[in-house]
């Protein structure tokens, strides 16, 4: 559960700390007071993008931390390996070595305006990637886009395997598959005729041979173009090199002929007042630093060689690396690694179908048995989802009668891919095509949800997911951004009513435009932007007793002050929220 929130130099909040408790706390406020602002914060801290944008405008670095207090007594296993997943908060910072203090942790996360971000799990310094890991199993965020991903088919099949408990599963099937189509596409290689084999390993051979007399080293092509540059600028090189020596240390007027008359000034100057000791230092520093570099400009100098040789050795090299990137490479101006590849690549195919048909029995004797362990578990992954998508048929659906939607039937439709008498046809997530279909009133046959629900029914449906899931995992903090979409009237009211009691087991967050819902709310916080001077801020504060009677008024109305619209929201929070 988040218990506090410190939010300092984020976007357009200049500072806030926040505290929190269980139940339901709505946000709200006019729209572009900077609702989405506070979600943004959250998300920042729980490992979403930082951009030097978010840093508030003239300032150095933003930063977001947060207190959460950790579920207890969930398993922690002692015993594990590197491939094993944490399965909760608790195991994860187990697995990692970082120890909790009285069942809590802050996390602490910040960007600079030089683009640097750090993130902390109490003093430990994280990854992004472990901080976004860690925090998956605190807080669920469901943002405004996501009811849109019910629009995507291929979005259907997720949720069903995370009703079904059988994600992991997928995943090992999806890795497996992958296995056998490459050694499909290898055995295609072999099926090749044997004219056509004997061409392409002739080619490869060519290309073995021509590389490898070559006798490429990575980087090559690089340091030959320095060098190249470098012996045929010689005069030019020699005459900057010499000016260089002259102006430095040629006469007495040089840099370090001058340097000498000002150093033996300041000699005497110092003598005479001590205090220009540290400025006789500098002085005197400054000398030998040129010094130095005058010595090592004439020792450079007097290294530099012409050597037309060595100048046409390099170009005949840069020569045949241009022939072989031609060859070998997208282009002649790719880096030499992708000549190297391809000399690794077909160094492997020659010697994967050297031998002939000699290795084309073996796998596809391979190929056999995995195709056989891949239809066993497609067909136990069917047989998992067929069993769930009746239970959450009936879940969804009583959910959505409390949502406004009584009448409603959710069905989740499963179809095999076609295939044929003699063969199963399988994809990377097994041999179900997975669609949700939704009829909308008794007796209508049910229709893809993806075609027929408008903004208000996918909010609903993407609700009662939600709870649902809600029900079996650890995730105690849900936060809703703008539920309410496409919603309205009793319907809200039904919305508001399920959401508090969805918080009796779970924190619940709510960014919300409709009074209806508001009302129903433990706890309320209010956003609101002010303008001093140049500076636009947003300002987040809890609202009790009277100023959430106003609050709830302009939300209901637009209007805060008359008596009737105060009345009216002080009624509905004595109603639906036992007063306030």
């Amino acid at each position: 559960m988040l218990e506090d929130l410190t939010i300092k130099d984020f976007a357009l909040i200049d500072s806030d700390y926040l505290e929190f408790t269980k139940g339901f706390t709505v946000l709200s406020g006019e729209t572009g007071a900077g609702k989405s602002i506070l979600i943004g914060a959250l998300s920042f801290l729980l490992g979403g993008k930082a951009d030097v944008q978010q840093i508030r405008v003239g300032k150095k670095e933003a930063s977001v931390s947060g207190t959460f207090l950790l579920p207890t007594g969930l398993p922690v296993r002692t015993e594990y390996t590197d491939e094993d997943e944490p399965r909760n908060a608790l195991e994860w910072l187990s697995f990692h070595g970082i120890e909790i203090e009285n069942d809590r942790v802050l996390l602490r996360r910040i960007i600079r305006d030089t683009g640097k971000n750090g993130a902390w799990i109490n003093d430990t310094p994280v990854t992004r990637s472990d901080l976004t890991q860690f925090s998956s199993f605190l807080v669920d965020i469901h943002g405004q886009h996501e009811h849109q991903s019910l629009m995507k088919v291929t979005e259907h099949r997720k949720y069903l395997d995370a009703r079904a408990g059988i994600t992991s599963d997928v995943e090992a099937f999806t890795a497996k598959y992958a296995v056998l189509v490459a050694k499909r596409k290898q055995l295609a290689q072999y099926n090749l005729s044997d004219s056509e084999r004997l061409r392409k390993l002739d080619m490869m051979s060519f290309a073995v041979k021509e590389i490898s007399e070559a006798k490429l080293k990575p980087g090559e092509d690089t340091a030959l173009e320095e060098e190249q540059a470098r012996l045929s600028s010689y005069e030019k090189i020699y005459s900057d090199a010499d000016s260089i020596n002259q102006l430095l240390d040629g006469d007495e007027n040089s840099v370090l002929g001058l340097l000498k008359r000002i150093r033996r000034d300041s000699m005497h100057i110092t003598e005479l007042d001590k205090s220009l000791s540290s400025l006789d230092e500098r002085v005197e520093a400054a000398f030998y630093e040129l010094s130095d570099i005058a010595g090592e400009f004439s020792s450079y100098k007097n290294k530099l060689v012409y050597d037309p040789s060595r100048l046409q050795t390099v170009e005949e090299r840069l020569s045949l690396i241009y022939n072989l990137k031609k060859k070998y490479a997208s282009s002649v101006n790719a880096p030499l690694s992708e000549v190297i590849s391809y000399f690794e690549e077909a160094q492997k195919y020659i010697e994967e179908n050297g031998d002939g048909n000699n290795k084309k029995d073996a796998l596809t004797a391979e190929i056999k048995v995995l195709e056989k362990e891949i239809l066993t578990q497609a067909e136990k992954l069917s047989n998992a989802r067929k069993s769930t998508a009746s239970v959450l048929n009936s879940e969804v659906d009583e959910i959505l009668s409390k949502l406004g939607m009584k009448g409603t039937s959710f069905t989740v439709q499963i179809n095999q891919k076609a295939g044929s008498d003699v063969e199963q046809l399988c994809g990377p997530y097994g041999k179900d095509d997975i669609e949700f279909l939704i009829s909308a009133n008794p007796g209508n046959p049910p229709l893809p949800l993806a075609k027929i629900a408008s903004g208000g029914e996918l909010s609903r449906v993407m609700l009662a997911l939600k709870t649902i899931f809600a029900q079996t995992d650890n995730v105690e903090t849900l936060v809703f951004d703008e539920i309410d979409t496409g919603i309205g009237g009793e319907v809200a009211v039904a919305v508001g009513a399920h959401i508090k009691n969805l918080a009796k087991n779970k924190q619940i967050f709510c960014i919300t435009h409709l009074a209806s819902i508001a009302v129903y709310a433990d706890n309320q916080i209010k956003i609101e932007k002010s303008v001093s001077g140049e500076i636009t801020s947003s300002n987040v504060y809890p609202v009790e007793g009277e100023a959430r009677v106003a609050e709830i008024a302009r939300m209901l109305s637009g209007d805060s002050d008359t008596s009737q619209s105060l009345e009216h929201a002080r009624s509905l929070l004595a109603k639906f929220s036992g007063g306030d």
